[in-house]
């Protein structure tokens, strides 16, 4: 298992965005058909339309929230709007997909400007079903903090992508 956090380490996810933890869950995340491995590539016209996420939890009874988020925002360099927020799912059935959750803030699209950006997923089981409430602001968002506020403890997965904008050149 600690060979699914190192990345994780090496990609400042575990340290800027959360703890260290030990990862306990099966995610799967995909894009059009393609996976999301920590640290690989992918362009934002293919972020576009919310990806699946298979959750492999053990017991069908537990529900996961899911939360994406850009560490990265506006500019890698400056990034004074860590976190931005981009999707949280709560009350996702274990052995389902984010499909059958609860959507509290709605998808929005990766849109990097500046420099490459770290896009994680990062999921977190619940202690009881309907308890995680929305933050008021996709800008500055927490994290630690959000999973302090609703008692979600320790992450059970994660996984990151990279993006950067897309200039006329690359969509060729």
């Amino acid at each position: 298992m600690s060979r699914l956090i190192e990345p994780l380490i090496v990609g400042r996810v575990v340290g800027e965005v959360v703890d260290s933890f030990t990862p306990s869950v099966k995610m799967t995340i995909t894009y059009s058909n393609r996976q999301v491995n920590n640290g690989h590539e992918f362009m934002p016209a293919v972020t576009a339309a919310r990806p699946r996420v298979e959750i492999g939890g053990e017991d069908m009874r537990a529900s996961y929230t899911l939360i994406m988020t850009d560490p990265d925002a506006p500019s890698p360099s400056d990034p004074y709007l860590r976190e931005h927020l981009h999707w949280i799912v709560t009350d996702i059935p274990g052995t389902t997909d984010a499909s059958f959750g609860r959507e509290i803030v709605s998808y929005e699209t990766p849109k990097p400007v500046i420099g490459i950006h770290r896009y994680v997923f990062i999921l977190f089981k619940q202690r009881a079903r309907q308890t995680v409430r929305p933050p008021a602001s996709r800008d500055q968002f927490n994290t630690k903090g959000f999973s302090e506020e609703n008692s979600l403890g320790h992450p059970v997965a994660a996984v990151y992508f990279n993006a950067q904008r897309e200039t006329a050149a690359r969509r060729r």
